[in-house]
């Protein structure tokens, strides 16, 4: 994992500093074949200002669960759009720290670069781990688009300032798209079918289900808890 730089930012330095790393993500790449795909998700307990990362790793092409990481510590930056990295990073970072298993691919539940200075969560991790990241968010941050068809696959372009900055797209037959955006190491089209190949018939792909799961303490594991104390 790359030493990216440090926390405990202010609003206008975390700004700042997306519009400085935003160059530094990488929008090309493809994979031939993953073994191991990560999924990462965050859940965040508003009234004990607290939160649960989770990073769960499986194991591709049958999808089978093989390592999941919860870390569970204190939540020190405020909640503002767009800025969901610098609330949610610090405790992902700490769950990825303590794998086994060194995932090929990493799908976030956020936005890659479709967002507004072009470096969502999904980026911002991808820097920190050097590895091939997918954006994969149940919401729209920046940009407009058409609706796509409502057959699984189709997808409309995510438009902003004349810029494609991912696509709508239909994982799921007649139900709520997803907004996919490249994360780093990736290509577009890759991130769109990387993400089908790994959706099972559910409206997410499978390692950010299991994520998501993992991190509201929905998903029977083995694996326990770290507490961070700060």
């Amino acid at each position: 994992m790359r030493q990216l730089h440090k926390w405990g930012f202010t609003v206008s330095e975390a700004r700042d500093l997306q519009n400085h790393l935003a160059s530094e993500v990488c929008r090309a790449g493809n994979i031939i074949e993953p073994h191991f795909i990560a999924g990462v998700d965050v859940s965040i307990h508003k009234s004990r200002g607290t939160g649960m990362a989770a990073i769960v790793i499986l194991e591709y092409p049958n999808l089978n669960m093989v390592e999941v990481k919860l870390v569970q510590g204190d939540i020190d930056f405020p909640y503002i759009p767009g800025l969901l990295s610098f609330r949610e990073s610090p405790l992902i970072i700490r769950a990825c720290e303590q794998l086994t298993y060194t995932p090929d691919l990493i799908m976030v539940d956020g936005h890659g670069i479709a967002h507004p200075r072009r470096l969502g969560i999904a980026a911002h991790l991808g820097l920190f781990f050097d590895i091939p990241t997918i954006g994969c968010a149940k919401s729209r941050l920046c940009g407009t688009h058409l609706m796509p068809a409502v057959e699984p696959g189709c997808f409309e372009e995510l438009i902003d300032n004349d810029e494609t900055i991912g696509v709508v797209l239909r994982t799921k037959y007649n139900t709520k798209p997803v907004y996919v955006s490249v994360g780093h190491k990736i290509a577009l089209e890759e991130a769109i079918y990387w993400v089908m190949r790994c959706c099972c018939g559910y409206r997410l792909p499978e390692p950010i289900r299991f994520a998501h799961r993992a991190a509201g303490g929905n998903l029977k594991s083995e694996q326990k808890c770290v507490t961070i104390e700060n």
